[in-house]
């Protein structure tokens, strides 16, 4: 028997904080629910002390989970604490998982604090965490960069004080490989007491090195991995939980040690993060890529024809790329379309949501001939979206383009209780269409991303847009799904834009308030 590798997925706390990829409650729970059919160990729902928001999805997540451990991130702050206490309270397995920084340049220049100081702040952190829950987190930030023999102690420390599980994070994505496959080693033999913990680690990937790193910890001791679907998360992102789990999968020989992940529902997650963060998988990515189990070369095909193994050390059905599905179309019932809903973890609240949801397939099966599952997540996800609280919708649009002129659009909008209607021209039918929003919304925002993604595939299919609005530091995307492009686009306009203008008050959770 092998030792088994915890798989501690942070997509819902640490893979929001990519810029503009913040979750609604709803949404948090779709994705938390798909992780329970992966069979994720450990579940970090969020950070309930940075916002009213937070802690209700966290409690949301809580409740609804019941296979997972549900984890809440809590600064080593009482009032952090507390507050992750609070929304873990029903959830059938909770861990609080709590960290302070460890460099010398984070305690010097962040905390403002000594040595001892910390690991004060620390112990007294674990001991209170204790009081909500047995299983307790604990993680030095910046661990990559901290002095080994402090590292040693106030790691005793926390397991003295009860904590169970000792995560090393490269929180800036600066160590190598072997460096930190040494460092993992090296820790588990100097501190007395590591036999009474759970060692994991937390990599980032600013030199394309977190999975590596975190690869490289699992070969020297590391029984627990923190990871993202997609490899989703702050800066350039964390380690991918799939290029994770297939390479411990796929080498038994070199890893002593497993999963209990269920893989084929790999690509069915990704896609569903994907869908609602707005970031799309590019085609090249391990695993889950739409190319990842693609042959173009002549000597390639001809070898997987004759052998499998040949170019490909996985199975692309092992992953859930070639799964049977459903198909629904617009002679499908609602008990077909409810059925198929409770598969993808889609659970109504009412028998009104399932109607509305229901009339937007009706209506989107009168476009398309057949409807896939991504179609029905992306319906969900749009549903979703305008469930928030929206101060400005759509309400029509029409555009002009023709050869030899410059096309134009005339849209209007539904603003607070106002029906407001302008007109704009651009360099395309989408340019005049959003210039036209613009002049209505006022937002001054610059439009730094623009992104189309087919949802299926067909001359019919659904186009997806992203957009990414900035102002005055604050970034948004917004998303968008139609059959016709441009109305795409309009809808990911409008959904940024209302994202805009809801009010924020969110806390960062390595913002230092000690």
């Amino acid at each position: 028997m092998t030792d088994k590798l915890i798989i501690f997925d942070t997509t819902l706390r640490d893979g929001e904080q990519s810029p503009g990829a913040s979750m609604n409650r709803e949404e948090k729970v779709r994705i938390a629910r798909a992780l329970e059919r992966l069979k994720v160990d450990v579940i970090e729902a969020g950070f309930p002390a940075a916002s009213q928001g937070d802690f209700e999805a966290v409690q949301a997540v809580a409740r609804a989970i019941k296979d997972s451990t549900v984890c809440g991130l809590a600064r080593a702050l009482d009032r952090d604490i507390d507050r992750a206490g609070e929304a873990l309270k029903d959830a059938a397995r909770s861990r609080i998982h709590t960290f302070i920084a460890t460099s010398p340049i984070h305690m010097q220049r962040k905390l403002n604090m000594p040595p001892d100081q910390v690991v004060e702040f620390a112990v007294k952190a674990v001991k209170r965490a204790r009081q909500f829950t047995d299983d307790v987190e604990f993680s030095p930030e910046d661990a990559g960069r901290s002095e080994e023999d402090f590292l040693c102690r106030i790691l005793e420390a926390v397991i003295d004080a009860g904590a169970t599980t000792l995560n090393i994070p490269d929180t800036v994505g600066y160590a190598m490989p072997e460096q930190f496959g040494r460092l993992i080693a090296r820790l588990r033999e100097r501190i007395p007491n590591s036999d009474k913990a759970i060692f994991s680690v937390h990599c980032h990937n600013d030199l394309g090195l977190a999975v590596a790193n975190s690869l490289a910890a699992v070969a020297n001791g590391a029984r627990q991995v923190e990871c993202t679907i997609n490899g989703l998360g702050e800066r350039a992102g964390n380690a991918a939980l799939e290029e994770v789990v297939m390479a411990v999968r796929t080498r038994k020989d070199f890893f002593p040690c497993h999963s209990e992940i269920d893989t084929r529902e790999i690509v069915a997650c990704s896609k569903l993060v994907s869908s609602i963060t707005g970031f799309p998988v590019q085609p090249n990515k391990a695993i889950v890529g739409a190319n990842a189990f693609a042959h173009e070369s002549g000597i390639h095909q001809d070898g997987v024809l004759k052998s499998r193994e040949t170019y490909e050390i996985m199975r692309a059905e092992d992953v859930g790329w070639s799964a049977n599905r459903m198909v629904l179309g617009k002679h499908s019932g609602r008990n077909a379309f409810r059925t198929r809903m409770q598969e993808l973890g889609v659970e109504f609240a009412s028998e009104e949501e399932l109607n509305s949801v229901f009339f937007r397939f009706k209506q989107l099966a009168d476009k398309k001939h057949d409807i896939f599952d991504e179609d029905l997540q992306a319906l969900i996800s749009e549903a979703s979206l305008e469930a928030e609280d929206e101060r400005v919708k759509l309400v029509a649009l029409k555009v002009c383009s023709e050869t030899g002129e410059v096309p134009n659009a005339l849209v209007t909008i539904k603003f607070d209780s106002d029906e407001k209607t302008g007109s704009a021209t651009g360099g395309g039918a989408v340019d005049a269409s959003l210039k036209a929003i613009e002049s209505l919304v006022h937002t001054r925002a610059k439009l730094t991303l623009y992104s189309v993604n087919n949802i299926t595939s067909g001359t019919d299919a659904q186009g997806e847009v992203t957009v990414r609005l900035e102002t005055e530091g604050r970034i948004v995307n917004g998303q968008g799904a139609d059959t016709d492009i441009v109305i795409a686009s309009a809808k990911a306009y409008i959904n940024a834009v209302n994202r805009l203008l809801a009010p924020l008050n969110r806390t960062h959770p390595q913002v230092s308030e000690v």
